[in-house]
């Protein structure tokens, strides 16, 4: 029989590990956005111009945008005139936002510590988050956004695919999860794995599109990204 004294252990373990992590990603961005500003420019990722046109094609007004960064996909969406609450960690990342796409509403805070309000939304957008977890923390952050959508709403999601060049590369932390620096792990998705994650949805469709995308040391380089729009049940 496993003890009280252990079980409080791994709670109070986990709960500092998360806690940890998530001061390392509130300082990781802040002194990113602080020193590159419009990291990505000012258009939006083709996957945000994908996910309108199903939005679109499905009626959706209303979605929360977790992983925010300072606007240039949620701009895409309020110039369509969808409502927009985006939820960033990075202070310096939401001050930028509030002048660039002063129609959107911002939370800051990490979407591990969803919900910020109590609405339901017609869909979720969420582009280059999921695969910066391991595989505990995508799960939880899936059903917080599961319970944050309305019956029938949809979830538009953008992950890091097993066909990118960094692929396999780092210390390996998790079945395809490779840290290339501490705390600096991401998971690469295949397309089976992808849908296994949205195995409580209606999956709709699933693609790979190629962002091209030109910041920091690494210069002009092409992501290969994969999406999957999927259907609360």
């Amino acid at each position: 029989m496993i003890s009280a004294f252990i079980i409080t252990f791994f709670y109070k373990s986990k709960k500092a590990y998360l806690a940890r992590k998530i001061t390392f990603f509130m300082e990781y961005w802040e002194k990113r956005f602080l020193e590159g500003g419009k990291i990505w420019g000012e258009k939006p990722s083709k996957t945000a111009i994908h996910a309108l046109e199903l939005f679109r094609k499905h009626e959706v007004n209303k979605i929360l945008v977790p992983g925010a960064g300072y606007g240039r996909n949620t701009k895409l969406f309020t110039d369509a005139n969808l409502e927009v609450v985006g939820i960033e960690i990075s202070e310096p990342a939401i001050n930028i936002a509030k002048k660039f796409n002063p129609k959107a509403h911002f939370f800051q805070g990490s979407v591990l510590n969803m919900p910020f309000d109590d609405e339901k939304y017609d869909g979720i957008y969420s582009c280059n988050i999921l695969h910066l977890f391991l595989k505990d923390d995508r799960i939880s952050f899936l059903k917080k956004c599961y319970k944050q959508l309305r019956v029938k709403g949809f979830a538009f999601f953008v992950v890091f695919s097993d066909k990118e060049s960094s692929f396999g590369k780092g210390r390996r932390v998790e079945e395809n999860t490779y840290e290339s620096k501490p705390w600096r792990a991401a998971h690469y998705f295949t397309e089976n794995d992808l849908k296994e994650h949205f195995k409580e949805f209606l999956v709709v469709e699933t693609g790979i599109i190629e962002d091209t995308e030109n910041h920091g040391e690494l210069g002009p380089h092409t992501h290969i990204l994969r999406y999957i729009f999927a259907q609360k049940k």
